[in-house]
């Protein structure tokens, strides 16, 4: 069974958001992970990017498929996860320590449309 983190926020397309303050973590959940298998490659945005939830921003390619990132929250990108560049089975090992951007959250009001980790779990199942 997959993992699931009790205080992020999670999509239905298998996004989650780590809020810190102004700002969220957003990476693939663990178990997009495991639906992928052994990640080769992720496509990262440039910082300074503004995402918006509900768009592509990225995509991880795996051994047996590729799957676009969608943002689950509108923001700028302070930072992307270039440790991903040389090594994207990070997010294999762990996918909720390996975020893949860090935005500045443009509406938290957004964060109302995403699940919590009990809504996921059961989404998942």
């Amino acid at each position: 069974m997959a993992k699931v983190i009790e205080g992020l926020y999670y999509s239905e397309s298998h996004e989650y958001v780590k809020v810190e303050g102004d700002f969220g973590y957003i990476g693939i959940t663990d178990y997009a992970q495991h639906a992928l298998g052994n990640v080769v490659y992720v496509d990262l945005p440039e910082v300074d990017d503004e995402v918006e939830a509900g768009e592509e921003f990225g995509a991880v390619e795996s051994v047996k498929a590729a799957s676009d990132i969608i943002a689950p929250v509108s923001g700028t990108i302070v930072e992307v996860n270039e440790a991903l560049d040389d090594k994207p089975e990070l997010l294999n090992e762990d996918a909720y320590e390996n975020w893949i951007i860090k935005v500045e959250l443009s509406d938290k009001s957004e964060l109302d449309n995403l699940m919590d980790a009990q809504a996921y779990a059961a989404f998942c199942d």
